[in-house]
């Protein structure tokens, strides 16, 4: 069982940052495309930010300029800096890893919530 640890999640007013981190195993960190899912009670998990190796990144339109995803290969850790964040920003961010054979692990979560 692959084993994704999500830390960082909290309450933060809006304007403010947070950094979430997410430690995977060594065998799945060095070959897996790493990734940030959200889903806000009611809605689809959506993408917030991917990095591969070597390190290039993918961020949709809602969070660019804002978040930047980041990871360190020596603590097979990766982060999410979230900045400016938003009252829309609140949800409950997931950790993925996706392996080449198109398998995808997730963490349990972590809760985001952004106060106006």
């Amino acid at each position: 069982q692959v084993q994704l640890v999500e830390s960082g999640g909290g309450l933060v007013q809006a304007g403010g940052s947070l950094r979430l981190s997410c430690a995977a195993p060594g065998n799945i960190f060095g070959v897996a495309i790493m990734g940030w899912y959200r889903q806000a009670p009611g809605e689809q998990r959506e993408v917030v930010a991917r990095i591969t190796t070597p390190d290039n990144t993918f961020y949709p339109a809602s969070v660019k300029g804002r978040f930047t995803i980041s990871r360190d290969n020596a603590k097979n850790t990766i982060y999410l800096q979230m900045s400016s964040l938003k009252p829309e920003d609140t949800a409950v961010y997931y950790c993925n890893a996706r392996l080449p054979s198109a398998s995808d692990y997730w963490g349990k979560g972590t809760l985001v919530t952004v106060s106006s």
